[in-house]
């Protein structure tokens, strides 16, 4: 015991405020981990939960070893201990507050959907735009103490610091600026919120689940490969999205299947095997699609090699919307090689014979 207060000869003069504040910053450093679930509302292992845990840790530990090691070691009274410790305070309290205030906002202001079969409060313009405001304030209010904790309190001092930063933020607008106005705008449209299921081309047809609206990106679960894919907010509204979720009918969603098939085959030959198909669908009741509803048939287009039949169908399942096509695929060509109609697209080839009728120019002049 003797030895341990040797190597801290300043540990008797701590109070019951220091112990308490060491207490806090430990306790924090511990259920770190819990506070950060409790207040955001996404998977245990995502990478903006373990961000968030590892910034209050570090913050956490740095506070204890910097409040520990100098009050124990150089006393109270020592001036370098205190602004270490005070600048670490301000930014930590920032931190928190800025967190809590998001938590508080998204509670008041968001919006309770079902993301991912789990209920969650999503983000809105209104939550956005309080949130960046909270955190805008609190943190001029931050670098406004530390530049007063660290003496330079005139205008002059002051003034240069936050004008560098404002020259550092109007040089790189370019980076940042779009992608958060583009967010706001996203949010704002309403046309496109978490749990949303939406369809979109980048080099291949893509059905996603939007999972997060972040300020600079939109986090998105790809349903067909079960993978998450990070999207720019600027480059997200350059794409032409089909938000699925937001069909416009009690009906659901109303999708279609299109076939080409040879002219070679009759309309009623056609119409009779997608029937037979349809019906099997409906007796299936593993797939999700909406049996009470008719199947429409219709003829899409005459092409130069066959014609295009399109088959419509409602759904409401509209997560599980690409293994449903996977199903109905299925049953239409098992359906269609037992009615012996071939489902690929035949290619024709017209042969211009020359009309012997007409005599050549040649022999007409010799005439």
């Amino acid at each position: 015991m003797q030895d341990i207060l040797s190597l801290f000869p300043n540990i008797a003069s701590l109070d019951l405020q220091d112990y308490f504040i060491l207490a806090i910053n430990f306790l924090l450093l511990i259920f770190a981990r819990q506070l950060v679930l409790a207040i955001y509302h996404e998977p245990d292992n995502s990478a903006g939960i373990e961000r968030k845990i590892h910034i209050i840790r570090a913050l956490s530990l740095l506070v204890f070893i910097v409040y520990f090691f100098f009050y124990t070691q150089q006393g109270k009274q020592h001036g370098g201990a205190f602004l270490v410790l005070g600048v670490l305070g301000i930014i930590y309290l920032a931190y928190l507050v800025s967190q809590l205030l998001a938590y508080v906002i998204l509670r008041y202001y968001g919006r309770e959907r079902d993301v991912g079969g789990k209920k969650r409060f999503v983000s809105t313009y209104h939550t956005r735009l309080l949130s960046i405001f909270s955190s805008v304030f609190i943190g001029i209010i931050a670098l406004i103490s530390v530049v007063r904790l660290l003496g330079l309190d005139s205008w002059l001092q002051a003034g240069g610091v936050i004008g560098f930063i404002g020259v550092f933020l109007a040089l790189t607008n370019a980076v940042w600026a779009p992608d958060i106005f583009s967010g706001l705008i996203i949010l704002n449209s309403d046309m496109l919120e978490e749990g949303d299921i939406v369809e979109f081309h980048d080099n291949e047809t893509i059905y996603a689940l939007v999972y997060k609206t972040k300020v600079f990106h939109t986090v998105i679960l790809n349903l067909v490969d079960n993978h998450r894919i990070m999207i720019r907010n600027s480059r997200l509204r350059d794409f032409t999205i089909h938000n699925l979720s937001k069909f416009a009918s009690a009906k659901g969603l109303r999708e279609s299947l299109r076939f080409k098939i040879s002219y070679d085959i009759s309309s009623h030959a056609v119409r009779t095997m997608l029937q037979a198909a349809y019906e099997k669908i409906r007796a299936d009741k593993s797939i999700a699609i909406e049996s009470s509803r008719e199947l429409e048939i219709g003829i899409h287009e005459l092409g130069d090699h066959a014609v295009e039949w399109r088959v419509y169908y409602y759904t409401k399942m509209i997560e599980a919307l690409p293994s449903i096509r996977q199903q109905l695929l299925d049953i239409f060509l098992e359906t269609a090689n037992e009615h012996q109609i071939s489902l690929a697209t035949p290619l024709t080839h017209v042969i211009h014979q020359p009309d012997l009728r007409v005599p050549h120019a040649s022999s007409a002049a010799s005439q």
